[in-house]
């Protein structure tokens, strides 16, 4: 079976505990024995290596010119550079996969990307908190009615989650991908947040 590509976006300075777990449960596979139905790759802005908040230098597999159009998602991975102006070139890739059904993630500082671009606005959605999402995510955002103060959340193929809720985030999107039976994916969820 030939795996499908997730795409994981990092920019400079991403969080890279936000996307530990996920990123292990689709390429290796839920749990050991899983099927492993998917593949993780990583785009940034340009194929220079990028470093994260904990030093982890990436080599990224693609950058915004030469993204496969066969990708099944964007995950895109919180940090501060989010913010900046340099992180614009990004909203057509995540445009254009909302555009075409594909799973658009975003966690921490990415959720609140997502709803400086209005890719919020009609969908139910989370971030670090309303207040913080609507103080910086400015005018373009006007979903606030559509926010759920969880710590993940999931909607259409959009999943959305704070910073403090890798392991949420991770869920979600393994329910968004059908990356497994929901016992499994419950399961692997539990067996992370409590050891159980």
């Amino acid at each position: 079976m030939d795996k499908k590509e997730i795409i994981f976006v990092l920019l400079n300075n991403f969080a890279d505990w936000e996307g530990a777990y996920i990123a292990t449960s689709l390429n290796m596979g839920v749990k050991p024995g899983s099927p492993i139905k998917y593949k993780v790759k990583t785009l940034s802005l340009s194929k220079e290596p990028i470093t994260s908040i904990g030093g982890f230098r990436v080599l990224p597999d693609y950058d915004i010119s030469d993204l496969p159009d066969d990708h099944v998602g964007l995950i895109l991975i919180g940090g501060m550079n989010w913010f900046l102006p340099e992180a614009q070139p990004i909203a057509p890739l995540v445009e254009k996969a909302i555009a075409e059904n594909k799973l658009v993630a975003g966690i921490c500082n990415a959720s609140v990307y997502l709803g400086m671009h209005g890719f919020l606005n009609h969908v139910k959605h989370t971030s670090n908190t309303l207040e913080y999402l609507k103080q910086n995510a400015g005018a373009q955002y006007t979903g606030e009615a559509n926010y759920i103060n969880d710590p993940a959340v999931r909607d259409n193929n959009i999943v959305t989650a704070n910073g403090n809720a890798p392991l949420e985030f991770c869920r979600e999107i393994l329910y968004q991908l059908d990356a497994a039976t929901p016992e499994i994916i419950e399961e692997t969820y539990s067996f992370y947040k409590n050891e159980l």
